[in-house]
């Protein structure tokens, strides 16, 4: 099927591949797709729902129907578009959506059955009887979805992510994004031109035209080489822009090793970008249509524009004898194109009564195609002239051209709409439907080369003009300027046969009119009632025809019916491309504290808080279990000192004359008078009023604070600054950072906490000199660090903070000392029981369903001030005695240990739902006050301190009789903290 002489296809260089289990051989240049199609390959996979064999019926990423898989065992990539997919010598690919094979596939019985399978029968027959939903009917429908399936086993495939900053992004390499690029380039813009092909120049490759004398091909080489030398110019190909986002950026999926039989080692098999563009041009084309008739689904029917795509860029001829059908005058130069390079022409079938023959080939006017012959390749098609008149004719292809529908997804993705054109019969962008996007060529419904060229230029241009830059003389170079004329056709009506419209997922003209009958009229019903335009499809292909179809079925113009909503991601998008670097272990990235290393070495047990790593608790010889050395640590602070890496905390650097009256903002109490060297304590609200996290702030500097955050809410709090920042208050001069990572910073508690300080800093420190709640600038041998006289344990406590690459040495250095005063280093168990036993609240209390009142922290609240969620907070129903308020539980002595999750019921009431009363949210054993403990939430509970409650765990077999007593056990005036 090779057609000497012609393509673009290196034919020095063989390459041979594997399809379904035979080897076969095309030249580098070649896609899956063309490559098959010159082997006589017809057959590439089956449609969804019925199963029947499809073939290729495009040449770029709008394909429908050839979707392959590619590689074998963790490799498989599944839905792969045949006509993108570049051949290499390592390509091993598939057909997919059959069993055993897509020419013998026993699942297209399902045809046989297709009346019963007609739009929205799952919603019909999945119904009754109910009881067989679970057991039957949802197993066999998972197991009859998708198209192609994942190994299910881990894939070791690299992938990356990567971020670009331009002027101008150029979208598209046909005529009008290569005049905007060079221009631009020429002007000394920051240009990136992206092309989704292996090769840029677009329609140009595929038409035998001529763009300043030459073959359009070769002007596009052209001008691609000199924006090759330019600095300012980043090509791109093999990258599809697959949405537009706020503030001009966009995502783009870049194909790095997909094409290579033997990729190195550290390349990426994709990359998905994020650029971000000061300005842009849409020039991404346009998509040619079909035309609905009955079987128009069999392999060997084509889109017209693909046909002259693979005979002129690839030099294959997709079919010995070809027919074509349309109702434009692309039909008549596909027509042209294939008598020129020798294929033989059947017939030209043109729906238009006054359409004239081109030299020598034979036309049917005014008669449509009425059916076709061949299952799994074409062999005759059927036409009716304007009097009934029935003529069967020979071919194995039939190329139909149905018009050309604009590629505006892009423009479409921040929800703008476009409108409709009636002489080209077809939607087309509307300016400012993307902020600093222009659409230029056959994207903004411009179908002449020449036109395409000139818009491209203005376009670039007008942003240039925007950009502040002159535009330099560019000349605009002469090419065909036709006329675009066609006659609106969308099906052909009367057929016994389904007439397509979606060939990936099945959907026929006459679902969409089933649909518009069972008053699924609007256009987003009638989608998802017959899945029209969804899946591989994405409205590329059968948008259009669908939304024709369906305003003749009500009544309607095609303006009137409207058009479905396009939305991100125009092209597939690999999950591990987005997640890249969220494999294997960076699914849950390892954060390791400067002092992991020395709590490995002393044994300690490391447990996940946040991504951090940090010491369970640290054993000694002769402990019997893990509670002998949490005992001991507690012990440790109760008693003389213990050390603790606190380091994962957020840290949280906010500066700016407003900083103080933003912290008042976020908070709920008020930060604007705390002075420099104080520190307070803080509670911070989300939107809905619940309590989002709670910590310190430090005022460092008039203007300066230091925030902490808890670990695990850490991310959550930053991003809510950010948004505050943003949507609140974007006017305020203020700035924040995250530290955490900057600053290793360690907890020392207990009696001896400030004697073990003052034998490493440089100057001693005392109750007047850091008072409670206090911070101050100390030097550690020789290092600037800071010191906070906070407590987390309810004991005499500092925080000691210096720059992380000195954390480690610091760490080993306090516990030592400690450890020479009788004390050492504390784990996370041993933090816990501390912090249980002061009834100061973690994220097991405060876990996204709480309110200020429900904590006991109502008083909080300022009166005095606005802070986020406080209107929200004032709700009915979220303060007053039916809440579930925070109290402490002791159980009466004799009791069994308690455990965390267990409910809470009135004593002698069942221990069942409607009896309910609160939960158990943390617990621990206090060998201080050599009882178990625990926190939760009870139905009015501050009103019952001093009653008892049943403590019911049906998991565990507990049944225990509490104490409900105040959430502060251990020292409630809090003297032993103010030291």
């Amino acid at each position: 099927m090779r057609i000497a002489g012609k393509g673009l296809v290196d034919r020095n260089t063989p390459v041979g591949f594997r399809f379904d289990g035979k080897d076969y051989t095309g030249f580098q240049g070649d896609t899956l797709a063309s490559a098959l199609l010159a082997s006589g390959v017809r057959v590439f996979g089956r449609s969804f729902k019925y199963h029947r064999p499809r073939g290729v019926m495009t040449a770029g990423s709008e394909e429908p129907c050839a979707l392959v898989t590619i590689g074998r065992g963790a490799a498989q990539v599944p839905n792969v578009r045949a006509t993108v997919q570049e051949i290499h010598a390592a390509l091993d690919a598939r057909g997919q959506n059959a069993w055993p094979s897509v020419n013998v596939d026993l699942m297209a019985m399902n045809d046989l059955f297709s009346p019963f399978f007609s739009a929205g029968f799952y919603y019909k027959t999945f119904m009754w009887p109910r009881k067989f939903w679970e057991s039957l009917y949802e197993p066999a429908i998972r197991r009859a979805a998708g198209l192609g399936a994942l190994s299910r086993k881990h894939n070791e495939d690299h992938y990356e992510k990567a971020y670009a900053f331009c002027d101008l992004l150029v979208v598209g390499s046909g005529p009008a994004g290569l005049m905007a690029a060079l221009a631009a380039g020429r002007a000394g813009a920051d240009v990136i031109l992206a092309e989704e092909d292996h090769v840029m120049g677009g329609r140009l490759l595929a038409e035998m035209q001529e763009v300043a004398g030459q073959p359009g091909a070769d002007w596009a080489a052209g001008v691609l080489a000199e924006l090759a030398t330019m600095p300012n110019v980043r090509l791109m190909t093999r990258t599809s822009i697959t949405g537009a986002y706020d503030g001009g950026t966009f995502g783009a999926l870049e194909r790095v090793g997909l094409h290579l039989a033997r990729p190195p080692m550290d390349l990426p098999q994709e990359c998905f970008w994020r650029i971000v563009a000061k300005r842009a041009i849409l020039a991404t084309g346009a998509h040619e249509r079909p035309i609905a008739f009955p079987n128009n689904d069999r392999p060997g029917v084509m889109m017209a524009g693909a046909v002259r795509a693979y005979l002129n860029r690839f030099g294959v001829a997709p079919g010995q004898t070809v027919a074509v059908f349309g109702n434009n005058d692309d039909a008549h130069r596909t027509v042209r194109d294939l008598k020129a390079a020798g294929v033989k022409v059947s017939a030209l079938i043109d729906v238009r009564e006054e359409a004239t023959a081109p030299d020598g080939a034979t036309l049917h006017a005014g008669a449509q195609v009425v059916d076709t012959v061949g299952r799994k390749g074409l062999r005759e098609v059927v036409i009716a002239d304007r009097s009934g008149q029935i003529t069967r004719i020979p071919c194995d292809c039939l190329a139909i051209s149905g018009g050309w529908n604009p590629a505006l997804h892009l423009a479409c993705h921040m929800n703008g709409r476009p409108v409709w054109r009636e002489e080209i019969a077809a939607f087309v962008p509307q300016p400012g439907m993307v902020p600093g996007l222009a659409v230029a060529g056959a994207a903004n419904g411009t179908f002449s080369t020449q036109a395409c060229l000139a818009e491209g230029l203005e376009a670039a241009k007008a942003a240039l003009s925007e950009l502040g830059r002159k535009a330099k003389a560019v000349d605009l170079p002469q090419a065909e300027d036709g006329a675009y004329r066609l006659r609106a056709f969308w099906e052909v009506r009367g057929g016994k046969h389904r007439a397509w419209l979606d060939f990936s997922n099945d959907v026929t003209t006459k679902d969409v009119r089933l649909a518009a009958q069972e008053n699924y009229r609007s256009v987003e019903h009638m989608k998802r009632y017959t899945t029209q335009g969804m899946a591989p499809d994405q409205g590329k292909n059968s948008n259009v025809a669908a939304l024709a179809v369906l305003a003749d079925a009500t009544g309607r113009g095609i303006p009137e019916t409207g058009i479905t909503t396009f939305r991100p991601p125009y092209v597939p998008i690999s999950v591990a491309a987005l997640g890249a670097g969220g494999q294997g272990a960076g699914f849950a990235p390892q954060r390791f504290t400067t002092s992991h290393q020395a709590s490995v070495e002393r044994g300690a047990p490391m447990v996940e808080a946040g991504l951090w790593y940090r010491p369970s608790y640290f054993p000694r010889p002769g402990d019997q279990s893990w509670l002998d050395a949490c005992n001991r640590e507690v012990g440790f602070v109760r008693d003389r000192v213990g050390v603790c890496d606190v380091s994962t905390l957020g840290k949280i650097d906010i500066q700016g004359a407003d900083a103080g009256r933003f912290l008042d903002l976020v908070y709920t109490n008020t930060f604007s008078t705390l002075k420099p060297g104080r520190v307070r304590y803080g509670l911070m609200l989300r939107e809905d009023g619940m309590v989002m996290d709670d910590g310190t702030t430090a005022c460092l500097a008039e203007g300066h604070y230091l925030m902490t955050t808890t670990t695990a809410a850490a991310g959550q709090v930053m991003r809510h600054l950010d948004f505050v920042a943003q949507a609140h208050c974007p006017a305020w001069d203020v700035h924040m950072i995250s530290a955490t990572e900057q600053w290793a910073q360690f907890a020392v508690a207990g009696p001896l906490a400030r004697e073990l300080l003052n034998t490493l800093l440089e100057e001693p420190v005392d109750g007047d000199t850091v008072p409670f709640l206090g911070v101050a600038p100390v030097r550690v041998m020789g290092v600037a660090g800071r010191l906070f006289r906070i407590s987390f344990s309810g004991e005499l406590g500092y925080e000691i903070a210096v720059p992380a690459r000195y954390g480690a040495a610091l760490y080993r250095d306090l516990v030592a000392r400690a450890e020479n005063l009788g004390g050492g280093a504390y784990g996370m168990e041993a933090l816990n029981v501390l912090r249980i036993e002061k009834g100061f609240i973690t994220h097991a209390e405060i876990h996204g369903r709480v309110t200020a009142f429900d904590i006991g922290l109502q008083g909080m609240v300022s009166a005095k001030k606005d802070c986020i969620g406080k209107g929200a907070s004032t709700r009915p129903g979220l303060s007053g005695p039916e809440r579930e308020q925070m109290v402490g539980l002791k159980p009466v002595p004799g009791s069994k240990s308690i455990g965390a999750g267990a409910h809470l019921f009135d004593e002698g009431a069942e221990p069942v739902r409607v009896n309910d009363q609160g939960y158990v949210t943390s617990v621990c054993w206090s060998p201080t006050l050599n009882s178990h403990l625990g926190l939760g939430f009870l139905i009015n509970g501050r009103a019952r301190i001093g009653t008892r409650v049943r403590l019911v765990d049906h998991l565990r077999k507990t049944d225990v009789i509490c104490e409900v007593v105040h959430p502060v056990f251990f020292d409630p005036e809090g003297g032993r903290a103010r030291g």
